[in-house]
């Protein structure tokens, strides 16, 4: 028979293993967040003010949210869509598992390649002289630039640049969600007299959708975020949120932090909305899919 002191013992035993997770996420996630909350609402000097959440009115704050968020969404939006064509073609398409696993361990890898060296790589690819850039301007007389209005360095490069980790992210989120569509789901409706079409249709996507919007919802969030791949790719080109948080904080002379925390605080909540509805929505898709 266990005792009161054995029984906190075997509860405290079960708890160490996760105990250095609760304490990385309470250092370097709940404390920061809680630090950028209360800066935004406090002046240097300590007092409460709402001058900074005020201050995210001004039309090149709101310019520059509008300008991520029309970022976030076309990536988020074109990365589930070839996602989702890569992971069905994956996964129903018949393919070997020597092609499963490599592209599975390359999205693994690829959905957290960012920053800087996904910067540079795509300008030594794609940039005024990248190697794609120059082979097309001297085998075939193609300027991207001047034929087709191409920059890399715009929203439709650091869209382009986007995709590069949020196809794979995709891949990666919504294949178990393919691999619990049931074969007895297909075979049944098979035997009703659907065809192949008709089973996507009426049974497959509505089953698929609440995942499939799911991902898309935590895409745009991954992409609203992300600020190394942004400066390391553009500078400071582009006013984006991002970029704006980044100059305001880092110390110039002209920059506010209290305007940045306030910026931190805009962007954590739009994040955190979406990653709600992610969150929601995967769990409504797990109720079939289990």
């Amino acid at each position: 028979m266990s005792t009161p002191a054995t029984a906190a013992r075997h509860l405290a035993l079960r708890w160490s293993g996760v105990a250095p997770f609760l304490a990385f996420t309470a250092l370097f996630l709940i404390l920061p967040t809680l630090y950028i909350v209360v800066g935004a609402f406090r002046t240097p000097d300590g007092a409460f003010t709402l001058d900074f959440v005020r201050a995210l009115r001004a039309p090149n704050i709101l310019n520059a949210y509008w300008s991520s968020i029309r970022i976030s969404f076309w990536s988020a939006l074109l990365g589930t869509v070839f996602g989702l064509a890569m992971a069905m073609a994956m996964v129903n398409g018949g393919l070997s598992r020597r092609v499963r696993g490599p592209l599975l361990t390359f999205s693994g890898v690829a959905s957290n390649f960012a920053g800087v060296p996904l910067a540079f790589a795509f300008i030594a690819t794609l940039g005024p002289a990248g190697i794609v850039t120059l082979w097309l301007r001297s085998e075939f007389g193609i300027n991207l630039r001047a034929h087709y209005g191409f920059n890399l360095l715009s929203t439709t490069g650091l869209i382009l640049t986007y995709l590069f980790f949020q196809i794979p992210l995709m891949i990666l989120i919504i294949t178990p969600a393919l691999d619990g569509l049931r074969r007895e789901w297909r075979e049944a409706a098979s035997i009703l007299g659907a065809s192949g079409l008709q089973y996507w249709r009426m049974v497959a996507l509505p089953i698929l959708l609440p995942s499939v919007l799911g991902c898309f919802a935590l895409l745009f969030a991954n992409a609203f975020g992300a600020v190394a791949t942004a400066i390391a790719l553009t500078g400071s080109t582009l006013n984006i949120a991002p970029i704006l948080l980044f100059a305001q904080i880092r110390g110039d002379v002209l920059g506010s932090p209290g305007l940045g925390y306030a910026l931190a605080l805009g962007m954590i909540l739009i994040a955190g909305i979406t990653n709600g509805l992610s969150i929601w929505l995967r769990a409504r898709s797990e109720r079939w899919l289990r």
